[in-house]
C-alpha cells in the first residue's frame, strides 16, 4: 500500500541529530560529538577529555531551551539530550590515535574510563534514582512566593538550575506572547509536585514542563500495568511492572532538559511538600489530601494544592492557594486604552473619547490620564474610578470645575489592580463548596451530585481497597447507598434528588482515566499551576466538576462488553464497551495540519486506538516543516527534526506511542489544487475529519469538502489561553461556514502613512517599508534584468502611478542608491534615517502647522493626530546606531556585500557614519500628502503618467548597458523567527524612531515582533484540553445514533477561567412545498442528460430553472435568446465548450448550481445539483 512507503520512509528519519560527515577533519568531528552529547545532568561544568577527544561538554548555564513553542527557555547553548556513548554518529576511524600503550599508560587509561564511567552513570537522568531528603535540598533554596525574586535570588534560581536568566525569545516567543517575561521569570523558579503518573498526571507533568518550571518531582509508588496505556503516552508494554513515575522520566525530560526531574517513589510526607511551590495530586484518598492541605495552607508561605481526578467521563479539580492569594493579572488581556476628545469642566465630569474604536471599559474600572493639555491636573497618574461607560464616553467621579479648561490631547488607560483570594481548606471546602464553577448550563444541578458521587468513590476504595467493577450492579448499588448516606448528613445543603442512573455509569467506568479526559483536565490543573507559580491569571475558585455522559454508545452496554481483554485498551473497553472499542481501530479519519493542535491529536487518536486495525487507516497532511519556533509547543518534534516534514515526523512519533496505528503522512495542502490527490474516493472513504489548522482559508475550504461528502468535521483553535471546538455534523448542524467573524479593522492609508498614533500604526508602517526597500524593490530589479522588454510592456501598459514609482525605485536601486562596498550601505542608512525621521516630518509640519485649521476651522492637528518633532541624527544615541547597523548589514545583502568584522563595533561604525555626507534639507510648497481616511492608495494616476513611465524606460534600459554581467540583487523574506538575522532589529528601530517622532511610546524588539510579525500566542495547556474536548465529541461521531442535544460546542479562557458549552446549532431549513433542505443536501441526477432534460427534471419538482452555471461561467441564462440553442446539448458537453471544465477521471460527476423560483415568481435557493454522467 502506498502510506506504507510513506511509513519506512518516516520511520528511517534520524533519531538523533545528523551525523557529521566522515570525511571531516578530527576538530570537527570532536566539535560536532561533543555538541551533541547528552549528559542530562544540571550541574555538571567540568570538561571530560580521553586521547584528545571531549566526552562531555555542559557548562553549568548550557541548559538549552528545549521546550515547544508555548514556553520559554533560556540560554543560548544547544539541548542537553539523554547521554549516548558511543554516540551514535561518532566516526571512530577519526580520532586521533594515541602512541603504543605501556603497561603503566594502560593501567592510567583504564582508571581514567573506570572513573569517566562512574560519572556518566551517575548523571544519567533515566537511571538517576533522587530521593526525598535531595529533592527537598535543592527546592529549599528557590523562592516560593509567587512574586518576583531579588535579583541576588533570579542569580541563585538560575545557577541552580543550570541555566542563565535570560529567555531564548527566538523559541518561546509564543508563550512569552501569552505570559509575558516577568511571569516567566517566576516560573523558572518554581518547583512543583506531581503525585499520581497515571493519564492525568503524566499530562499535567508534559504542560508543565513544557512551561518550563524549575523543576518537576515525580511521585508515583504504583508499578505500569496495562491499563494505564490508554492514557500515558510516556509509557510502553514494556514499561509494564516498573515504577510509574521513574517509567515516565526518560520522555519526560526529553521534552525539555531546562528542567529538572526527579522522582520520590515511596510514601510521601507532608514535611517533603514544604520544597514546593505547588503540589498537584490526582489518585489521592480524601483524608490524606486533607492531611496535605491543612499543611500547605498553614505552611509560610503557604504552597499552593490541587487535588485533581479523572474517572471514566467523569472529572474534578479543587484548588486551595493558602489564607490569602494575590492575583497580579486577572485575565492577561492588555489594558484597554482610549483616545480622549473632550473633558468637561462638571461633577462629575464627562470624558468622551475620539470614535476611532469602540471603548472598552466596564462601570467601576481604574483608569490613568496622561498627555492631557489644558486639564494638567488629570496627569498625576492617581488612578480614576469610571461610571457610565459608554461606548464612545464615561464619566468620572470626580468634580472638575476647578480644573484647568481641556485644550486638546489625552490618553485614558485602564489600570488593573491585584486581586487578593481567600481559599477555604480542603476539609473546610468539602462540608461548605459555595459557587462550583459551571461549564454546561444544560446541567446546572451536575455539580453538586458530582461532589457528592467523588466522595463516595472514596469511602467505596477505602473500604474495599478496590474500584467498582465496569458493569457490576452491586457494586454501582454500594456507590450509590454511600452517595446517599453522606447526603443525609448535608442538612440544609441535602439534595433533594439522586441520580442514580448517573451514579450508575460514574461507577461503572470509575477506575479508567481515559485519555481525552486526562487531555482536558491536565490543560486545566497544567495552567492552574501556572497561576499558582506566578500570579498570572485568576485561580479556579475552588471546585470544578465536569461530566461528559453525552459520549457514552446511544445502545445501553452489557456487563459482557465492558470485560477487559488484556489489552491496553481495556480503561477504555470498561467504559465504551468492546464493540466502540472495535469501531475506533477500523475508522478511517483524515486529519488536516501536524502543527500544536495536531501532535495532541495524534498523541489522543494513537491512545485511544483510532485506525488501529489493517482496516482502519489516519491520513495526516501538512505542508510545512519544522522550524525552531515550532519545538516549545509541538512536543513530538525534537531539535533534530528541524527541517523535516511535520506530518512524516508527527506520524513517527504517534506510532511510537502506538506501534498498531496504520497511519499515513503526507506533505499536501489540502485546496482544490491537490483534489487529484483527497479525490473523490478518498473522501467518501472516510469516517470524520479533524481540523488541526491555524488558519480560516483552510478551514474554510475543509468545511466546504465536509458539507459536499456529508462527512462529520471536528473544529478546534486556539488563541493564548483560550480555545474553542466546534462539532459540525452532517444533517444536525450548521456548518463551519454558515457563520464567519468580522474582519479585523485595518487603519487608513493616510493614519499608517503620515498621522500615526499608536505603536501598532508604526509597527505596519515599519513592515511595509522593510519589505519595500528590501524584498520587493529587489523583485522589481530582477524581473527587469531577467526580462527588460517585458517588463517595459508590462509597464506600459499599465500606465499608471504604481508602474511609475516601481520604475523609480528600480532607477535609484541600480543608479542613485547602488552599493558596492559597505561604506556605500552605511551611507545609504544614513540618508534613509534623515529621509524618514527628519526631511519627512518637516515636510509633513511645513504642510500642515501645529497651528493649521480644518476646512470646517476645527484644529487639523486634533485627536487622534498627534503633531510629530523631526529626529536629530546621534552616533552617540545607540537606538539610531542601531538602526544603521541593521539597514547597513541587511542592505549590504541584497548587494551580495560582504560584511566586516568592524561593523558591528559602535566605535568603529560611529566612525563610518560620521564620514556621511548630509545635505540640507528645505520644505517644498504644493506638496500633496493624503489625509482622506478613505483612501485606499498614497498616490493616483496622473495625465502624465504615459509620458514619464516612457522617460523612465528609456533611462533604465540606459543603465542596464552598465551593469556587469550576472549582476542581480537578493531580495529578503521576513523571517521573524531569526533573532541574528537583523530583521526584527531594523523592524523595531524603524518603529520606534517613527514612535519616537510622534511622542508614541516605544516597544522593545520582542514586543515589536509579536505585533509586527503577527505572531499568534500560544500555549500547551489551552491546545491540550481543545483535543481533549474534541476526542471527547469524536466518541459520539465513531459510535453513532446520536442526536443534536448530545454534541458541545466549546468556548473555554482558561485565564479567567470560563467554560462554556453548548447544543451546537442546527442547520438552517429551506422549504418548498412538501420539500425541505439544509446545506448538507444535494441533489443528485443520473444519466448523461442535457440542458432541457435537467430544467424538465427540476420543473417536476415545482421549480422554473433561469440560470445554470459551472464554476464562474454561465451555461444557461433564460435571459439569453441564444442560449436556448444549447438546450439540446449535453450539460457535460456545454461546460466543456463554454467553462472549458474537463471533469478528471477520477471523478463522476459535474456540479452546476441552478438558480430556480416558484410559480409565484419567489427565488428559491436549491441545493447544489450533481449530474452523474460516468
Amino acid at each position: 500500500m502506498a502510506y506504507l512507503s510513506t511509513l519506512r520512509e518516516a520511520s528511517s528519519l534520524p533519531a538523533g541529530p545528523p551525523p557529521v560527515p566522515s570525511s571531516a577533519p578530527t576538530e570537527q568531528v570532536q566539535r560536532h560529538n561533543t555538541r551533541h552529547l547528552q549528559v542530562g545532568h544540571a550541574n555538571f561544568d567540568q570538561v571530560v577529555t580521553v586521547f584528545g577527544l571531549k566526552t562531555a561538554e555542559a557548562p553549568a548555564r548550557a541548559r538549552a531551551a528545549t521546550l515547544p513553542r508555548s514556553t520559554a527557555r533560556h540560554g543560548p547553548a544547544k539541548r542537553l539530550r539523554h547521554f549516548r556513548w558511543p554516540p551514535h554518529d561518532l566516526d571512530l576511524t577519526l580520532l586521533p590515535l594515541p602512541p603504543p600503550p605501556s603497561a603503566l599508560y594502560l593501567l592510567a587509561a583504564a582508571a581514567v574510563l573506570a572513573l569517566l564511567g562512574s560519572l556518566l552513570l551517575y548523571m544519567l537522568p533515566r537511571k538517576r534514582e533522587v530521593d526525598a531528603g535531595e529533592v527537598q535540598d535543592l527546592h529549599n533554596k528557590a523562592p516560593r512566593s509567587a512574586a518576583p525574586a531579588q535579583d541576588k535570588d533570579k542569580e541563585v534560581v538560575a545557577e541552580m538550575a543550570g541555566r542563565a536568566p535570560e529567555i531564548d525569545e527566538d523559541l518561546h516567543s509564543r508563550q512569552l506572547a501569552v505570559y509575558g517575561r516577568e511571569t516567566m521569570k517566576r516560573l523558572f523558579g518554581s518547583n512543583v509536585l506531581v503525585s499520581g503518573l497515571q493519564g492525568l498526571g503524566a499530562e499535567i507533568a508534559k504542560n508543565l514542563v513544557l512551561a518550563g518550571v524549575k523543576s518537576v518531582t515525580l511521585h508515583d509508588d504504583g508499578k505500569v500495568e496495562l491499563w494505564d496505556l490508554s492514557s500515558n503516552f510516556f509509557l510502553s508494554e514494556k514499561d509494564v511492572g516498573q515504577n510509574r513515575a521513574q517509567a515516565c522520566v526518560p520522555k519526560l525530560q526529553e521534552l525539555n532538559n531546562a528542567v529538572i526531574i526527579s522522582t520520590i517513589t515511596g510514601d510521601l510526607t507532608k514535611e517533603q511538600l514544604s520544597s514546593f511551590q505547588a503540589v498537584v495530586f490526582t489518585d489521592i484518598s480524601i483524608e490524606k489530601a486533607v492531611e496535605f492541605d491543612d499543611y500547605c495552607h498553614s505552611h509560610q508561605p503557604p504552597i499552593a494544592l490541587i487535588k485533581s481526578e479523572v474517572r471514566g467521563l467523569f472529572g474534578s479539580v479543587f484548588c486551595d492557594f493558602g489564607p490569602e492569594f494575590t492575583v497580579l493579572d486577572v485575565d492577561g488581556e492588555e489594558p484597554h486604552t482610549g483616545i480622549v476628545a473632550s473633558i468637561s469642566n462638571d461633577n462629575p465630569a464627562l470624558v468622551s473619547c475620539v470614535d476611532d474604536e469602540r471603548l472598552e471599559f466596564q462601570d467601576g474600572d481604574l483608569v490613568v490620564f496622561s498627555e492631557v493639555h489644558g486639564m494638567a491636573e488629570l496627569n498625576d497618574g492617581k488612578p480614576r474610578k469610571i461610571k457610565s461607560a459608554r461606548p464612545y464616553s464615561f464619566t468620572l467621579e470626580e468634580d472638575t470645575t476647578s480644573y484647568g479648561t481641556y485644550i486638546r490631547g489625552g490618553i485614558v488607560t485602564q489600570v488593573k489592580p491585584p486581586k487578593v483570594l481567600k481559599f477555604k481548606t480542603l476539609k473546610e471546602a468539602i462540608k461548605e463548596p459555595g459557587e462550583f464553577l459551571m461549564s454546561d448550563f444544560s446541567k446546572f444541578d451536575r455539580p453538586p451530585l458530582l461532589h457528592l458521587a467523588f466522595q463516595a468513590l472514596d469511602k467505596f476504595r477505602t473500604e474495599l481497597k478496590r474500584f467498582p467493577i465496569a458493569g457490576s450492579v452491586d457494586d454501582a448499588q454500594k456507590l450509590i447507598d454511600l452517595a446517599i448516606s453522606i447526603n443525609e448528613t448535608l442538612g440544609d445543603s441535602k439534595l433533594e434528588e439522586i441520580d442514580k442512573k448517573l451514579l450508575q455509569h460514574f461507577a461503572s467506568g470509575s477506575r479508567a482515566v481515559l485519555n481525552p479526559m486526562a487531555a482536558m483536565f491536565g490543560g486545566i490543573v497544567g495552567q492552574e499551576v501556572v497561576k499558582a507559580c506566578s500570579g498570572k491569571f485568576h485561580p479556579l475558585y475552588q471546585f470544578f466538576y465536569f461530566d461528559s455522559v453525552e459520549s457514552l454508545p446511544v445502545e445501553p452496554l452489557e456487563p459482557s462488553d465492558l470485560k477487559p481483554e488484556n489489552s491496553r485498551y481495556d480503561a477504555q473497553i470498561s467504559v465504551f464497551g468492546a464493540k466502540l472499542q472495535k469501531k475506533l481501530e477500523q475508522s478511517k479519519i483524515f486529519m488536516v495540519g501536524s502543527g500544536a493542535l495536531g501532535c495532541e491529536f495524534l498523541k489522543n487518536l494513537a491512545l485511544m486506538g483510532i485506525s488501529c486495525s489493517q482496516n482502519g487507516k489516519l491520513t495526516v497532511t501538512d505542508d510545512d516543516v519544522i522550524e525552531k519556533s515550532n519545538l516549545s509547543r509541538q512536543f513530538l518534534f525534537r531539535d533534530w527534526n528541524i527541517g523535516q516534514p511535520k506530518s512524516t515526523v508527527a506520524a513517527t512519533a504517534a506510532m511510537a506511542i502506538n506501534p498498531k496505528l496504520h497511519v499515513e503522512a503526507l506533505q499536501n495542502r489540502a485546496s482544490p489544487e491537490t483534489e487529484n490527490v483527497f479525490n473523490d474516493a478518498f473522501w467518501e472513504s472516510l469516517d470524520a475529519v479533524v481540523n488541526a489548522l491555524d488558519n480560516v482559508t483552510a478551514r474554510m475550504y475543509i468545511d466546504s469538502r465536509c458539507v459536499y461528502f456529508q462527512k462529520p468535521l471536528l473544529e478546534s483553535g486556539t488563541l493564548g489561553a483560550k480555545c474553542n471546538t466546534q462539532m459540525v455534523i452532517p444533517h444536525l448542524t450548521e456548518n463551519y461556514g454558515a457563520s464567519r467573524d468580522p474582519p479585523e479593522k485595518q487603519a487608513p492609508m493616510c493614519t499608517v502613512h503620515s498621522f500615526p498614533h499608536n505603536i501598532d500604526h508604526c509597527l505596519t508602517w515599519a513592515r511595509s517599508e522593510f519589505e519595500g526597500l528590501l524584498e520587493k524593490t529587489p523583485t522589481e530589479v530582477n524581473a527587469f534584468l531577467s526580462n527588460p522588454s517585458g517588463y517595459a510592456t508590462t509597464a506600459r501598459t499599465a500606465g499608471d502611478a504604481q508602474a511609475r514609482d516601481q520604475l523609480e525605485r528600480v532607477i535609484e536601486c541600480l543608479e542613485t542608491d547602488k552599493c558596492e562596498t559597505f561604506q556605500d550601505c552605511i551611507t545609504w542608512a544614513r540618508l534613509k534615517f534623515e529621509d524618514y525621521f527628519s526631511n519627512r516630518v518637516k515636510q509633513l509640519t511645513f504642510t500642515f502647522p501645529e497651528d493649521a485649521m480644518t476646512s470646517s476651522g476645527a484644529p487639523f492637528w486634533s485627536a487622534p493626530k498627534r503633531f510629530p518633532r523631526p529626529l536629530e541624527f546621534s552616533s552617540s544615541d545607540s537606538s539610531h546606531l542601531n538602526f544603521l547597523l541593521a539597514a547597513s548589514i541587511l542592505r549590504a545583502e541584497t548587494f551580495g556585500i560582504p560584511i566586516p568584522d568592524w561593523a558591528k563595533s559602535p566605535t568603529k561604525l560611529a566612525e563610518a557614519v560620521d564620514k556621511v555626507i548630509v545635505l540640507d534639507f528645505q520644505p517644498k510648497q504644493g506638496v500633496k500628502i493624503e489625509t482622506d481616511e478613505k483612501a485606499t492608495s498614497l498616490s493616483s494616476a496622473s495625465v502624465d503618467d504615459a509620458a514619464v513611465i516612457e522617460e523612465l524606460i528609456a533611462k533604465l534600459e540606459a543603465i542596464s548597458k552598465t551593469l556587469p554581467p550576472g549582476f542581480h540583487m537578493n531580495p529578503i523574506q521576513f523571517e521573524k523567527d531569526d533573532d541574528t538575522n537583523f530583521h526584527m532589529d531594523l523592524i523595531a528601530g524603524f518603529a520606534n524612531m517613527r514612535a519616537r517622532n510622534y511622542s508614541i511610546p516605544e516597544v522593545d524588539k520582542l514586543k515589536a515582533k509579536f505585533i509586527a510579525g503577527r505572531i499568534i500566542p500560544a500555549i500547551a495547556t489551552s491546545t491540550a484540553m481543545a483535543t481533549g474536548l474534541v476526542c471527547l465529541e469524536l466518541y459520539k461521531v465513531l459510535s453513532g445514533g446520536h442526536k443534536v442535544e448530545d454534541y458541545r460546542n466549546t468556548f473555554a479562557n482558561l485565564a479567567i477561567p470560563l467554560f462554556s458549552m453548548a447544543e451546537p446549532v442546527p442547520p438552517k431549513t429551506i422549504k418548498h412545498q412538501d420539500m425541505s433542505w439544509t446545506v448538507w443536501d444535494r441533489w443528485t441526477v443520473t444519466g448523461n442528460i442535457t440542458l432541457r432534460e435537467l430544467l424538465e427534471w427540476l420543473k417536476e419538482k415545482g421549480l422554473n430553472a433561469y440560470s445554470i452555471s459551472c464554476g464562474t461561467s454561465l451555461l444557461y441564462n433564460s435571459m439569453f435568446p441564444r442560449h436556448k440553442e444549447r438546450l439540446d446539448k449535453k450539460v457535460v458537453d456545454v461546460a466543456r465548450e463554454v467553462a472549458k471544465v474537463e471533469v478528471p477521471s477520477y471523478r463522476r460527476h459535474l456540479d452546476v448550481v441552478v438558480a430556480c423560483e416558484d410559480d409565484d415568481d419567489n427565488d428559491v435557493d436549491i441545493p447544489l445539483v450533481s449530474i452523474y454522467f460516468r
